[in-house]
């Protein structure tokens, strides 16, 4: 898996690490459909916007809403790939990923569902936290070549 960092070619801070951790988290939290365990790795006054434009601002807000995704639908599971990490400060880090789905019952991405997601996150009493997450459609209108190189690099994540 290739990803970019500010860090110098195998170099990894413990505040790397810790950020990818808190994002790898998020996704797992997704995948076993467990709301509660999502919100956690939130600030109390994050920001979270969904694939759909949805807005969803507070902690508590993020377990309510997901929780009810979840109570809704057999929701598909995500396949991520950090693409850039940086550091605005020591204690503020922007992560930017892409993702694919894999619908249940399914073992193959489904394209009409890529992502972008974009991860800001601060580090308070030397914890990480999510303090903004976007997931925008990478629909690439106009340019099927685009969707078409993102689906096959995320299937060589299956």
């Amino acid at each position: 898996m290739s990803e970019q960092t500010d860090l110098p070619q195998g170099s990894s801070s413990a505040a790397e690490r810790a950020v990818r951790a808190l994002y790898h988290q998020m996704l797992e939290s997704w995948n076993q459909r467990n709301a509660s365990a999502m919100a956690t790795l939130y600030s109390e006054d994050c920001h979270l916007i969904g694939f759909d434009g949805s807005q969803i601002d507070g902690r508590a807000q993020i377990e309510a809403q997901i929780g009810q995704i979840f109570a809704d639908h057999q929701t598909a599971a995500y396949v991520g790939k950090v693409r850039v990490l940086s550091f605005l400060r020591p204690d503020v880090a922007i992560l930017r990923a892409v993702v694919g789905m894999v619908p249940p019952g399914q073992a193959d991405i489904n394209p009409t569902v890529n992502a972008l997601q974009t991860l800001v996150a601060l580090e308070t009493a030397n914890e990480w936290r999510i303090a903004l997450f976007q997931n925008t459609p990478a629909q690439f209108h106009g340019r099927p070549e685009l969707v078409q190189a993102l689906t096959e690099e995320l299937r060589q994540l299956l």
